[in-house]
């Protein structure tokens, strides 16, 4: 499946977003997440050893590219596993850390995203944008109905931002009950203390809620990636219709 024409050239001269259309491509975006979550973040990944993060979700999954047209690298990346793939799989990728038994009504009609990352020398709104205009294309051509999957906060500080952000979250953004997940390894809240001034929101996480994004319940504790995820579901009825005409027009 290919993009629209419209997102295919993104009016920032240096940048476009597409889909992947080959192995050799899907690999570029595996060696975007080596340097993020490995280099950066400090992941134990299984594939390390290729110096890329693979796993075996990725051949059922599409995977978004955002390029930097000048040097043709790789700069951003997300991946999407659509309902009817989703299906020949035994669990989403989602349900290694969280009990999703409450979304099992709507499990036919949710797009799970997941693997976002850009290039530390690329985070700035642009690039952000550009995945949500890639996945605002994809999810409507796919019909699907919710966007679903988890957004990473590093651990790095010893928790700190993270339990801030889940305190900030659970003020404004919490989801309704019936949509509310159980982490199956919980982030230990009550042993970190946060800081007094709230953390800023990270880019993923704030083009999230702009959107119309719940957080659904308390983020699980990801050892191996060493961060905290906390689960987002977007219901695409909910979709900001200022930012859903922003995303459109890329």
């Amino acid at each position: 499946m290919q993009l629209s024409e419209q997102l295919a050239v993104s009016t920032a001269p240096r940048l476009s977003v597409r889909l992947a259309r080959s192995d050799k491509d899907i690999r570029r975006a595996q060696k975007l997440r080596y340097q993020v979550f490995a280099t950066e973040m400090g992941a134990q990944l299984a594939s390390a050893a290729e110096g890329i993060d693979r796993d075996d979700y990725d051949a059922f999954c599409d995977h978004l590219l955002v390029e930097d047209n000048a040097s043709g690298k790789v700069v951003g990346t997300y991946r999407m596993l659509p309902p009817h793939r989703a299906r020949q799989l035994p669990q989403l990728y989602s349900e290694h850390e969280f009990e999703l038994s409450r979304l099992a009504g709507i499990r036919d009609h949710v797009i799970e995203v997941g693997r976002s990352c850009v290039h530390k020398d690329y985070r700035r709104g642009a690039v952000i944008a550009m995945l949500w205009a890639g996945l605002a294309d994809y999810v409507r051509q796919q019909g699907g109905q919710y966007l679903a999957g988890c957004a990473s906060v590093s651990l790095a500080d010893g928790g700190h931002q993270a339990v801030s952000l889940y305190r900030q979250l659970e003020a404004k953004h919490l989801a309704p009950v019936e949509w509310r997940v159980t982490p199956h390894l919980a982030l230990p809240l009550h042993q970190v203390q946060d800081d007094a001034a709230p953390a800023p929101l990270p880019p993923l996480i704030k083009g999230y809620l702009r959107a119309g994004a719940w957080v659904c319940g308390e983020p699980a504790w990801d050892p191996d990636f060493n961060c905290a995820d906390f689960f987002m579901l977007l219901p695409m009825n909910r979709l900001d219709l200022r930012h859903q005409k922003h995303f459109a027009a890329g």
